[in-house]
């Protein structure tokens, strides 16, 4: 029970700035609530376990609760409870019973524990969420820290890397970090090894341009994964938007997190975030009141119109956040700037971002969050990212969001697994894919970067795991195998699993190879999952989510070196060729030279007939857009064999100067760049591709 003498005193305050804020003679404390009818402010001794003072904030601005404690300072322990009706059919649940963290809150003291006392209903109750529970719930979940002031990213300027340039890894942070031998030990599996020398030599000599990072905003563990002994490993289970995950900190706290941030600017690598503002970790109707639903359910969350008690359950994760609400949007984006102005981030990446586009008549690209941003002076100049779908009606949205934003492309991925596993139909669409779907994204002045293109993430088999496995593995997520979806567009080469037979072995290698290829040879933004280059495979689990192990820890000492440096070359052939990675779409047109900008031709150097549903192979010749100016740089060719038996090409002139190069080949992987006369015929391996150059003649 708290202490009945206040120990301090509070005043009226400022209902500006929301969140706690120190001015160097006290805490000003603001928190948004439209339907509460009282909110308390609950301080908390040093270590947490006692309530030492409560206030009913004094006054009311709008729909913003204030109230200013002098004396004060950072570092004090802190909660709200509201007050208000608990009326689920209506869509409020106020319990004051519950503690609650502020939603602006830098950081907390201790951690969320799954227990009963959380739940804002009696989970006992006959039916279903019946009526209140009645027990504090302080003494299960972390309070918020007041901060010091703030002080602004004056770190390593951000490398603001343009597009067309840029290379994204996807990592976790302790999964790429926690095994590296030449990480030091206290470090592994924290933010600092992040910025460690060996993380960032990995990166610069693959020539990675941006980090993107899962999420490490803080998050809780689902409680039954905790019956399970499990955890959320990948973090999409946010409840603190402005404070880091604790459990990567290292010896220096969040410091050590703008210290890497610092070292990778320094090292011309940016950094993204994975961001989830599209659900909380509070859950459905069933699950723990922790700070928005207590706060204000029915304005923090999309309701069901029919049935307020339920929530719209457009992202899968029980709750949806209502993005579209004016309170809700501004807390996003000032999370959003928290980020880049004191934290150095670079860009994010959305997750579900169809929900964050969602207002009352359906998905809207002009609507206030995508608004908001395009006119915010720090976000606008972010790199932004959308996971372009959610499961709500019209949830999929691929090509349909603003014209500066990047989009995971699954058709991308989808296709290229598709024809190197040799289905029928799959050369048509892989070829759209080549040029940057402009099917899907040339409209409204978008740019190819607007395809990021991808053949494994996170989420789903990784790229070795394609070649090894054809159905999914995942009974260690205690689910019977039957979480994960089946849709992967995978074959494991002739025996599932792990094998000795050096044929399947070399056939697999060659896919991967293969797949490598077609991502960083196609037009668009080209995103490379962690391990991927280094063969890491996850034993057929395509939802490692609950896996904080050795299954997504990537193994550096057993990497497969070979498909490490093939991956460079190809990253340093796409960085060295600027045809193939350009800002505009391509489609045939004639140049200033009169040649068109890009041509098709069979691998016999005939026309392609592309209504053929067993085409398994053809030409690319990119020479670039028609607006190049002249003279142009070298063009390239790739030649593709999805096929069966070794073909011959004849290559086309390379043009005034210039001469052919055989830059790559994914049936030789160590076979250097040799020189080749344009009229011979040049071998194709079945099941490869290969990279011709036009390279300048020695004068």
């Amino acid at each position: 029970m708290y202490e009945a003498t206040p120990i301090l005193s509070i005043q009226a305050g400022d209902h500006t700035r929301l969140g706690a804020v120190f001015d160097g003679q006290g805490v000003n404390f603001a928190v948004f609530s439209q339907n509460a009818t009282k909110i308390e402010l609950c301080l908390f001794s040093p270590d947490g376990q006692r309530e030492s003072a409560r206030f009913a904030l004094p006054d009311r601005t709008g729909a913003v609760w204030h109230g200013y404690v002098p004396g004060l300072r950072p570092g004090a322990l802190y909660g709200f409870r509201a007050h208000g009706p608990y009326e689920p059919d209506r869509g409020h649940r106020f319990n004051p019973m519950k503690l609650l963290a502020d939603p602006y809150a830098r950081a907390f003291h201790g951690r969320w524990i799954a227990a009963r006392e959380t739940l804002g209903h009696d989970a006992a109750a006959p039916e279903p969420d019946a009526g209140p529970n009645r027990i504090d719930s302080a003494p299960f979940v972390p309070k918020s820290i007041v901060p010091a002031p703030e002080t602004p990213w004056n770190g390593a300027p951000a490398p603001r890397r343009s597009w067309s340039e840029t290379v994204i890894y996807e990592a976790h942070v302790k999964g790429l970090t926690q095994r590296h031998p030449d990480v030091p030990a206290p470090l592994r599996g924290t933010y600092e090894a992040l910025g460690s020398d060996a993380i960032i030599a990995h990166l610069t000599d693959l020539g990675v341009t941006a980090l993107e990072l899962l999420p490490v905003q803080a998050f809780l563990d689902d409680g039954f994964l905790v019956e399970r002994g499990l955890t959320n490993y990948w973090g999409y289970n946010t409840l603190g938007f402005f404070a880091l995950e604790p459990r990567y900190f290292g010896p220096n706290g969040a410091d050590g997190f703008r210290q890497a941030v610092d070292r990778l600017h320094r090292a011309g690598i940016e950094v993204i975030l994975d961001v989830v503002y599209n659900h909380t970790a509070e859950g459905d109707h069933r699950g723990p009141t922790l700070s928005f639903r207590g706060l204000d359910n029915a304005a923090y969350y999309n309701l069901q119109a029919s049935h307020a008690r339920h929530y719209v359950n457009d992202t899968g994760c029980g709750n949806t956040v209502a993005a579209s609400h004016p309170f809700v949007l501004r807390m996003v984006l000032d999370s959003l700037r928290y980020w880049v102005t004191v934290m150095g981030i670079d860009g994010f990446r959305f997750d579900l971002a169809t929900t964050l586009g969602r207002e009352p008549h359906g998905f809207d690209p002009r609507g206030g969050f995508f608004d908001a941003i395009r006119q915010d002076p720090v976000l606008s100049r972010c790199k932004l990212m959308a996971e372009p779908w959610d499961i709500g009606p019209g949830g999929y949205q691929l090509g349909g969001f603003p014209s500066d934003w990047g989009e995971w492309n699954d058709r991308f991925r989808d296709s290229a697994r598709r024809f190197w596993r040799g289905d029928a139909h799959a050369a048509q669409e892989l070829a759209g894919n080549f040029l940057g779907t402009a099917s899907v994204f040339d409209r409204a002045g978008r740019k190819p970067f607007s395809s990021v293109n991808f053949v494994a993430a996170h989420d789903g088999f990784t790229l070795a795991d394609v070649t090894r496995y054809r159905d999914k593995h995942n009974e260690a997520n205690g689910e019977s195998n039957a979480d994960g979806h089946g849709h992967n567009l995978s074959d494991n080469c002739g025996v599932e699993g792990d094998t000795t037979d050096g044929v399947i072995l070399a056939r697999r290698a060659r896919r991967a190879r293969n797949l490598l290829a077609t991502l960083f040879l196609s037009q668009g933004t080209p995103m490379l999952l962690a391990g991927d280059e280094m063969g890491h495979s996850q034993r057929g689990n395509n939802n490692t989510y609950c896996q904080d192990n050795e299954t997504t820890w990537i193994n550096w000492t057993e990497c497969d070196s070979g498909l490490q440096d093939f991956a460079r070359r190809l990253i340093a052939l796409r960085r060295d060729n600027p045809v193939l990675r350009q800002g505009r779409y391509l489609h045939g047109r004639p140049r200033r030279d009169g040649l068109s900008d890009v041509a098709w031709s069979g691998l016999d150097g005939a026309a392609l007939n592309w209504r053929d549903s067993s085409l398994d192979g053809f030409c690319l010749h990119i020479r670039g857009a028609a607006e190049t100016p002249l003279p142009v740089p070298g063009s390239v060719l790739i030649a593709v064999n999805g096929g069966q038996s070794d073909e011959r090409v004849i290559l086309p002139d390379a043009g005034p100067g210039f001469a052919w190069e055989r830059a790559l080949d994914t049936a030789a992987p160590d076979a250097p760049p040799a020189r080749v006369a344009w009229a011979n015929l040049q071998q194709v391996s079945a099941n490869s591709v290969v990279v011709f150059v036009a390279a300048r003649r020695a004068q």
